[in-house]
């Protein structure tokens, strides 16, 4: 291991060893509490211009495999970690995770007291930082944190969102089936049709598993285009960033509201919103883990739930057309809508949970019933 550093444009700097790839990367660095599905946050296209920080004390000692993948390649800036393990134990596994980094040319960070990152990412809030193997000079590398750009107002969708229209044909391995529950013999059922701002592809398993034809299409499809693919529901995926900047995705999704059923997780879901004419803000430092316990107000029921974002819709500009089904219970913001009058509904957070937990799978079925009930 080689030495280095990271830099925050607060001035901080915390001293460690890369285990990843050489090189700097700067990014929004926030943090994820998980305990396990490292490989899985790694591939979250969701994570593309942040640094990711685990809470966790030790990453790595399950190793990697080529099956619990989110994407076919992480997408995030950096990676940090309290220590890395040494060694690697899982009958699943096919590698470590820092040959893993290296591969796909991620720059890593360990040895660092990740309690005091996240410590100041709370107190001052998510910051822009640099992570640095070859550039060692504190002042050097906190000017190009100052200087690196933020999340609010880009567009990062079309960085990790599909190029083309394709069809989801992956069959489902034994622990996945185990998991999801209903049929398996995909391509059977209902169509959907997933519109791609960086979609985990546990999602399309989940559909698939439920014996729907899946296609998948960019995310700047317009509204004409997927109606053309006679979809029986709408799917609107998860992402990274700032979802106000994708305009091309407010109006599409306008266009198709009260002509389909429409679903929408995560960046879906606050598009969904914006669509209907609510706003949305940056939250302090964002919500990432798989311990975040969610109120679903229409049945008084709590579920803990994996989460990954850093901008939530504002209360205050929700449309009265839209109404508040479920509430996160860590800072009373809006988990989840549905629209009043069509056949549209969206949550913040993942019910598709790979690496779990699985509290939240009813919202495929709610999403299924609407499927099967045409829109007028």
């Amino acid at each position: 291991m080689n030495t280095a550093k990271l830099a925050l444009e607060d001035g901080s700097i915390f001293t460690g060893e890369s285990f990843g790839a050489q090189g700097e990367v700067d990014g929004e660095v926030v943090f994820n509490t998980a305990m396990t599905g490292y490989q899985e946050i790694l591939t979250d296209p969701s994570y593309r211009g942040q640094i990711v920080t685990m809470t966790y004390p030790e990453i790595g000692n399950y190793g990697v495999n080529s099956i619990d993948v989110e994407h076919a390649k992480p997408s995030l800036s950096g990676f940090i970690v309290r220590e890395v393990s040494r060694i690697y134990s899982n009958y699943r596994a096919e590698g470590d995770l820092g040959a893993y980094l290296q591969k796909h040319n991620v720059i890593a960070l360990a040895g660092i007291d990740t309690r005091s990152l996240v410590r100041r990412i709370r107190e001052m809030g998510a910051m822009r930082g640099v992570i640095s193997t070859t550039d060692l000079d504190d002042a050097s590398l906190v000017a190009k944190a100052k200087s690196a750009p933020g999340l609010v107002g880009r567009d990062l969708v079309r960085e990790v969102m599909s190029k083309e229209t394709v069809s989801w044909d992956e069959r489902l391995d034994d622990w996945s089936a185990a998991e999801i529950k209903g049929p398996h013999d995909a391509g059977v059922g209902n169509h959907v049709v997933c519109m791609d701002f960086g979609m985990k592809w546990n999602i399309p398993r989940h559909f698939a598993s439920r014996g729907n034809k899946v296609t998948i299409v960019p995310g700047d499809t317009s509204a004409e285009d997927v109606l053309r693919l006679e979809a029986n529901g709408v799917f609107l995926s998860n992402g990274p960033g700032d979802p106000e900047p994708l305009e091309y995705a407010h109006k599409t999704i306008n266009e198709l509201i009260g002509k389909v059923p429409v679903f929408g997780i995560c960046l879906g879901h606050q598009l969904l919103s914006l669509a209907c004419g609510a706003k949305t803000f940056k939250l302090k430092f964002g919500h990432r883990g798989v311990n975040q316990p969610v109120l679903d107000l229409t049945t008084g029921k709590v579920e803990i739930t994996t989460q990954n974002h850093g901008f939530a819709v504002e209360e205050e500009s929700l449309p009265d057309e839209l109404e508040i089904t479920h509430r996160n219970l860590n800072d009373d913001t809006i988990a989840g809508v549905r629209h009043r009058g069509e056949a549209a509904f969206g949550v913040q957070y993942h019910p598709e949970a790979a690496s779990g937990p699985h509290d939240s799978g009813y919202l495929f079925e709610r999403f299924q019933d609407l499927m099967k009930s045409p829109v007028s």
